[in-house]
């Protein structure tokens, strides 16, 4: 049970927080395809997966391309049999004040982190309807309630929490569960860039007064990829300190 003997693939996985969902799956047995946008980190995380005991192989592709998304998933199937995990972690942030955003950064963050979930989820539920079994765990943030600055990370990723709701509905009666985990301020390199007193700012409004670890929001996918968490679908799961609700 759980997740062993399974295969899934993890976009963004080259670094940081995807790194982190990869290693947590591969380490309760699943297989892994990683894919990242720079092969190398992808080959670096397979790499170190493997030598721990696990199977992983590296994929370089850009989710935001039909052709690429595509042959990644039947390379998955191609190796490992079947295509039984979604995790669509790939995403972008460039902050700024809508009246300064240039139209390409809008374009890049809505792109990457909504279309490419899209094309993702386009290109293996398909397999999943088929052998009526498949867990699709969309990576979503707090952010999609909403951040000054961030008009096109928060339209991306609330528009990332509908698809995880029509997609549900869409693949409920086919063994396919979808669903949404909304991570807050995790210590990740994109949380790093931030300047130390947004930094402190962020933390100051959580309930709970520290960052979140890499291994909260892996754990929590690791739940909705469980095996027995089949009564489970369309759901957001909030790993951020409580803020939502502060």
């Amino acid at each position: 049970m759980g997740v062993s003997n399974k295969t899934a693939i993890v976009t963004g996985a080259g670094s940081g927080i995807g790194a982190g969902i990869a290693a947590k799956l591969a380490k309760h047995g699943a297989n892994l395809v990683v894919c990242d946008l720079n092969g190398d980190s992808a080959k670096s995380v397979a790499e170190k997966i493997n030598t721990a005991g696990g199977r992983a192989i590296a994929v370089s592709a850009d989710v935001t391309n039909w052709e690429e998304v595509s042959a990644m998933a039947e390379e998955t199937v191609h190796v490992f049999g079947s295509v039984d995990i979604l995790v669509n972690n790939a995403g972008a942030l460039k902050d700024n004040s809508i009246l300064r955003m240039p139209l390409e950064d809008w374009e890049l963050v809505i792109n990457t982190c909504l279309k490419g979930a899209w094309l993702c989820c386009k290109a293996v539920l398909g397999h999943m309807r088929a052998q009526g079994f498949g867990r699709v765990v969309n990576i979503a943030s707090r952010a999609w309630l909403g951040n000054p600055g961030q008009s096109n990370y928060s339209s991306a990723k609330a528009g990332v929490v509908g698809l995880t709701s029509s997609l549900a509905l869409e693949f409920a009666s086919h063994g396919v569960t979808v669903n949404s985990v909304a991570p807050g301020f995790i210590e990740a390199p994109m949380a790093r860039r931030l300047p130390p007193e947004t930094q402190e700012k962020v933390i100051n409004a959580q309930p709970i007064k520290r960052p979140g670890r890499i291994e909260d929001v892996a754990n929590a996918v690791l739940f909705f990829c469980d095996e027995e968490t089949s009564y489970v679908t369309g759901q957001i799961l909030y790993v951020d300190g409580g803020r939502h609700v502060a």
